[in-house]
């Protein structure tokens, strides 16, 4: 069977807020919205693996439901009529979280929503099914294949989610990230994937990973799509309503910052070309981009505390069960427990120290860069202006992968995503074109304060202008 060509950007009756809008509108019914999702899933499904479990039933019955509210004029929120794929680490009433695990699979369905779910079913979400996940949300492989070539991986550990979305068979998802488990796989699949900022997500009925560094947001297909998911998600309602109207670029040309480090020299040659196409377009567009020196920020350094916050906390949940059922555990994610396991308590005090050191310098040099300064005669004022305004930016740019998916054996390196992990910086990744063989390949926002709404509009602003068919 041959499958149907994708695009890095979606039609525009294609996206979640068209769609959303049609339904308020009475263009579009629910039910029809999501039969041509299970249109796709058809198509797209005996190939790509992207899903667990579809509930067909229980979401037709849901979409008309919700079409019978619309009829009397109650929409329900943003999401309603949308249907939406959750990653198998997520809890959803009524179905096994199988967390990729072969026993795991087998246990009793979960009685209760995790709050993520139960906030998208209260903006008027369609939960489609559970998307697959690597096994513990780790590097093992998945089943899921990108569907912009079938050799290669979706990326992980959101496959499923990314794979998904990336071919219509639902018009958002839900992914985790404890390394770079939404951004690379959003990568790979030509999608936008959102790691929200630390802690602004719950995630009460989601499966642990790594407890200091575990995040959960949204992939869509534009950049207004995954807004509109996290104003759903996020820990305070309406927080973020602004975000969820956007629909055009600010008119405002914003500001980036460049890390003041080598980090192309962990990237292939595509990815260096791709990177350096896309300054070209955003400075000829009108962007401001400047250096930015952040004197803690060392990339070996939190690559290597960053594993071993991540080893550690793994193992200090699954030890245990790891004696019990070695049989379920694949290679790397049973090495890494095991290389947790021989961690010594004052090293991964260390790490964490550090990890707060470093979270701290952010939140520092963005209130410095916001004061005003007093320059003395002695005082060098560029010097002065670089080291504050610089970081008085609307988002850092940074790769959002070393370059395009790998081979099915691997789920891809998250080097370029794992900082932004460490630090719980808000990290967002958008398609800027295609490989030599045609595979996608995006570029990563960091938001530079713990804020998220610079970062939003930056992004919108460099996907209008990024723009690709």
């Amino acid at each position: 069977m041959t499958l149907p060509s994708l695009n890095l950007c979606p039609a525009p009756d294609e996206t979640l807020r068209s769609v959303a809008r049609d339904i308020r509108d009475g263009k579009r019914t629910c039910v029809e919205v999501l039969q041509r999702c299970l249109r796709q899933i058809d198509t797209w499904e005996p190939q790509v693996k992207a899903w667990v479990h579809v509930d067909r039933d229980g979401a037709l019955e849901q979409a008309t439901v919700l079409d019978d509210e619309a009829r009397q004029g109650h929409f329900r929120g943003a999401l309603h009529g949308i249907p939406i794929g959750i990653k198998d680490i997520i809890d959803v009433a009524g179905f096994v979280t199988g967390c990729g695990s072969a026993a795991l699979s087998q246990r009793p369905p979960a009685e209760d929503d995790a709050v993520v779910v139960r906030k998208l079913r209260r903006s008027g979400a369609v939960i489609l099914g559970k998307t697959v996940t690597t096994a513990f949300a780790f590097f093992d492989p998945p089943v899921t294949r990108n569907p912009w070539n079938l050799q290669h991986t979706p990326g992980g550990s959101s496959s499923g989610s990314a794979a998904a979305v990336a071919t219509g068979m639902c018009l958002g998802a839900l992914g985790t990230q404890t390394g770079g488990s939404i951004i690379r796989p959003a990568a790979f699949c030509g999608i936008v994937g959102y790691k929200p900022k630390r802690k602004q997500v719950n995630r009460n009925g989601v499966f642990p990973f790594a407890s200091s560094l575990d995040h959960v947001g949204p992939m869509a297909r534009t950049v207004a799509d995954v807004a509109t998911l996290y104003n759903a998600i996020c820990r305070v309602d309406e927080r973020l309503e602004e975000l969820a109207e956007i629909t055009r670029p600010s008119d405002r040309s914003p500001c980036f910052g460049v890390l003041d480090i080598d980090f192309l020299a962990h990237v292939d040659d595509e990815s260096r070309r791709a990177w350096n196409l896309t300054l070209d377009r955003l400075l000829a567009a009108g962007a401001e981009i400047v250096t930015v020196n952040w004197p803690e920020f060392d990339l070996e350094e939190i690559w290597r505390r960053h594993r071993v916050l991540m080893a550690t906390e793994l193992a200090s949940a699954h030890e245990d069960r790891l004696l019990q059922h070695p049989e379920d555990y694949p290679v790397h994610v049973k090495s890494l427990i095991e290389e947790g396991l021989r961690v010594p308590a004052a090293e991964y005090i260390r790490c964490r120290r550090h990890q707060h050191l470093l979270r701290h310098s952010v939140l520092e040099l963005q209130r410095l860069a916001d004061e005003e300064f007093d320059v003395d005669d002695d005082s060098d004022p560029d010097q002065l202006r670089y080291e504050n305004a610089a970081w008085d930016l609307d988002a850092l740019l940074f790769p959002s992968a070393p370059g395009p998916a790998p081979d099915a054996s691997s789920t891809g390196n998250p080097k370029m995503n794992s900082p932004w992990s460490f630090t719980g910086q808000a990290a967002l990744t958008v398609p800027v074109g295609l490989s030599a063989n045609g595979l996608p390949l995006g570029v990563q926002l960091i938001s530079c304060s713990f804020g998220e709404e610079d970062l939003i509009d930056a992004a919108t602003w460099c996907e209008h202008q990024l723009r690709l068919r």
